[in-house]
């Protein structure tokens, strides 16, 4: 397998995209310690931040990205209780990009409470009770754990996110900021969902496309919540935000990625409960697809939620009123592929989510023998 690093992705920031936060900020730079932030979302966030003139410290476990960012300062360390090197410093505000369970949260939270002004955790809709109504807005209840129930992110990613929220507001009552991210795609995408789709319409061909063209899709590009996360701190918007891009429909997604494609292509859409009876998975045996109804459930989701009416359909007015902004899909489409073609040229397609080449013809043959198409 050909694998960049990181280092590639951010080839993809331009100087433009990396303002994409507002004018260049006017008072002094902040002092930005990042727990993590050389994963998939947290090197959009720093890049964008070194290019505002902040100064950047990264806490890590020192397994991945080493080659990033030479210019910030490095602190070594693990959420599991090995604090020290965070012992004697002070920043203006912390991002917090690696806290999955409650005990790490609170203890880095008691650990800065003296020492950093403003803390910023990144959470996840997961953190929401279900995904049952549509248009969910950050005053829905969240979700919980029974006691004594394993903190495991494994299977348990959504309620843990939950408390660890919980976690920071306790520690910073009056000075914190939740962002609670939707679907994140665009180059660096690791779990490459939205780059099945990138490259399946790129090989052109009738493609299978799940439920109906109306059925909501919803994802946010990595670069535009990296800028809304250092322009957040900037102007220190508190409370919580779901930073979630903007609905549209399933069909407007796929015909928008084939609009920046060359290779002709057919959608044919397939009935979701013809998907569940041939036990075709929504979310990843169909990449970032769930059809909005509550009675589609999916027994082998660990983790996250299951879907519902809202999974797809979250509102994102109150950050957009706070300034986030979002590229439009086609720039997302264009540079995912940039950004794959350069990273995972030979990954092998049984590594990748959604239907292998072959049993997609399967099903279309069957979806056709029963009338479909």
């Amino acid at each position: 397998m050909i694998a960049t690093s990181a280092a590639g992705v951010l080839g993809l920031i331009t100087s433009r995209e990396a303002l994409a936060a507002g004018p260049s900020p006017r008072r002094a730079p902040l002092r930005i310690l990042f727990l993590g932030g050389t994963g998939f979302i947290g090197p959009h966030m720093v890049r964008t931040a070194l290019d505002r003139g902040h100064k950047i410290t990264l806490f890590t476990r020192g397994r991945q990205g080493t080659e990033l960012f030479p210019e910030a300062e490095r602190l070594v360390g693990d959420r599991d209780g090995k604090l020290d090197a965070l012992k004697g410093k002070s920043w203006d505000v912390v991002i917090d990009n690696s806290g999955y369970v409650p005990s790490h949260v609170q203890q880095s939270a008691e650990l800065l409470k003296g020492s950093v002004g403003h803390y910023f955790y990144t959470s996840t809709i997961d953190a929401y009770r279900d995904f049952h109504t549509a248009g969910i807005t950050e005053s829905y209840p969240l979700a919980t754990l029974p006691p004594g129930t394993p903190h495991d992110p494994q299977n348990y990613y959504g309620p843990l996110k939950a408390l660890c929220e919980a976690e920071v507001v306790k520690a910073y009552p009056s000075n914190h900021t939740i962002v609670r991210p939707g679907w994140v795609s665009g180059p660096g995408d690791n779990n490459h969902l939205f780059t099945y789709w990138v490259l399946r319409v790129e090989r052109g061909g009738e493609i299978l496309a799940p439920g109906t063209p109306n059925d909501p899709f919803q994802t946010i590009d990595a670069r535009d919540l990296g800028a809304f996360v250092i322009a957040s701190i900037e102007e220190r918007r508190l409370g919580a935000f779901n930073a979630v891009g903007p609905v549209i429909t399933f069909g407007e997604m796929l015909n928008g990625v084939k609009s920046v494609m060359t290779t002709p292509s057919t959608f044919t859409w397939v009935d979701a409960d013809f998907l569940r009876a041939e036990k075709v998975r929504p979310y990843f045996g169909m990449p970032l697809w769930w059809p909005p109804r509550n009675d589609y459930q999916d027994p082998g989701m660990r983790g996250g939620l299951n879907g519902g009416i809202g999974a797809f359909n979250l509102d994102g007015a109150k950050a957009r009123a706070a300034g986030l902004k979002h590229r439009p899909l086609t720039d997302m489409a264009r540079d995912t592929l940039t950004w794959y073609r350069g990273a995972f040229s030979d990954w092998p397609e049984q590594r990748r989510p959604g239907l292998s080449a072959v049993r997609e013809q399967e099903l279309l043959a069957k979806w056709r023998s029963r009338g479909g198409g």
